[in-house]
């Protein structure tokens, strides 16, 4: 068999925190994170000509080892000591392009984790993650999946608690955001307020969805340029169905929302996506890794 097929879950963060600032430039960062069953699937095809592509059904995403996912193969298999190997790599994309959902991230994970089966590498997990941080902060968290604390850029994972069965709805407005302008913002101001991260992960662990989700809150809303209003109005317009409670994950634009009844977060994703375009119902996912 030279060919497989993997998942690549998106993620989102219940919570994101900037602690500070290193000397190298990078941001300390505190968030829970978690994985959820919106996915991409990717068919990873090995070839004996060295040569690593990675087509999709988005014709704007680069096919050559400028996408993440063509890199995440060229590295794991020189890692694995296979020279002259390559990866032609087909993807579905339906994770949200600059979303805050790490679809990129994801992708690399999952052709990580599939390269290690299909290979026989028999890398361990703490492995393909150091592997994953050379392609990005976020990579190691998706390589393993589930609920995690992550820390410094991102790349240092503690246990949680999982979230709690529940429905999330994720909208996804036709803009985007610039991370780099984010964190400008965020390093030109003084912060007045910080999620509640230890009574967040208290939460998880006494299976309260409810008191989870009332924690929930992302630093950056607090900077967002009144430009992106429409942050704002699709969190109120969660909360108008009831949701539990609502935040944007990473440096957006998606918003998402817990719910804890089905049919009221289908009628929440059907008038946010006649709304804003994009919205999806889904659910968490534990553990891939």
């Amino acid at each position: 068999m030279n060919s497989i097929v993997e998942k690549a879950y998106a993620k989102l963060n219940l919570s994101l925190d900037i602690r500070g600032r290193h000397p190298d430039g990078y941001h300390e960062m505190l968030m829970v994170m978690q994985t959820i069953d919106l996915c991409d699937d990717i068919k990873i095809t090995l070839n004996d000509e060295g040569r690593f592509t990675a087509a999709s059904n988005l014709g704007f995403l680069p096919t050559d080892g400028r996408n993440i996912a063509a890199a995440a193969a060229e590295l794991f298999l020189k890692e694995a000591g296979m020279e002259g190997a390559g990866a032609d790599i087909v993807m579905q994309k339906r994770i949200p392009v600059c979303a805050g959902m790490g679809g990129g991230s994801s992708d690399a994970a999952a052709v990580l984790r599939a390269l290690n089966r299909l290979t026989g590498a028999g890398f361990s997990a703490e492995k393909l993650e150091a592997m994953g941080l050379e392609l990005g902060s976020d990579v190691p968290f998706c390589v393993r999946g589930g609920t995690a604390l992550a820390s410094g850029r991102g790349e240092k994972l503690a246990h949680a608690a999982p979230l709690p069965d529940c429905d999330i709805v994720v909208c996804k407005p036709r803009f985007s955001i610039s991370t780099p302008t984010l964190f400008r913002l965020v390093d030109g101001c003084k912060l007045r307020y910080h999620p509640d991260t230890r009574g967040l992960t208290a939460a998880l662990e006494s299976g309260s969805v409810a008191d989870a989700a009332r924690r929930m809150y992302n630093v950056f809303e607090a900077v967002l340029p009144r430009r992106y209003v429409d942050i704002s109005a699709i969190k109120s317009a969660f909360m108008d169905f009831g949701a539990l409670g609502t935040v944007m994950t990473g440096t957006g634009s998606a918003v998402f929302a817990i719910f804890d009844n089905t049919d009221t977060a289908a009628q929440a994703r059907d008038a946010l996506r006649e709304r804003y375009g994009t919205a999806y119902l889904a659910k968490p996912v534990g553990k891939v890794l």
